[in-house]
């Protein structure tokens, strides 16, 4: 038994010399150009599968222009309230999880624009209150 563990690790040294030898480098420009193409690929085939996925599930025929959200907000953390148009007629419809309900009909109309908000003054403003409570006290 001592024979056979002194001759095996007598061999050990030139087993690890044997397996330390260097391997032959793979030249860094094939090896970076393979993986720009693999890239490429992948990116191709992630468009490609959008653009199906996108002309797959559109709406085709007479259905295609008869429903379009003309706006909508959000009232809570799941529920929404859109504005439809249905060829001549807007409908108000409230969204929540699992439910749509009709809130309203009208016929179809225009949107007055709303007057863009400014946010910096009334942040100014409101910083303005808070302070003035806050040196009254």
């Amino acid at each position: 038994m001592r024979k056979l563990l002194a001759s095996v690790l007598a061999a050990l040294p030139g087993l690890v010399l044997a397996q330390a030898a260097p391997a032959a480098v793979p030249d860094a420009g094939a090896s970076l150009l393979q993986v720009f193409l693999g890239l490429g690929v992948v990116i191709a085939a992630l468009v490609g599968s959008l653009w199906l996925l996108k002309r797959l599930s559109s709406p085709q025929g007479a259905a295609a222009g008869t429903l379009r959200i003309i706006a909508g907000t959000s009232v809570g953390p799941r529920e929404r309230v859109l504005l439809l148009e249905v060829e001549d007629t807007w409908l108000v419809v409230g969204v929540a999880p699992g439910q749509v309900n009709a809130l309203h009909q009208m016929p179809k109309g225009t949107l007055a624009a709303a007057p863009p908000a400014q946010p910096g003054k009334d942040f100014g403003a409101r910083l303005k209150q808070v302070l003035e409570r806050r040196n009254a006290r």
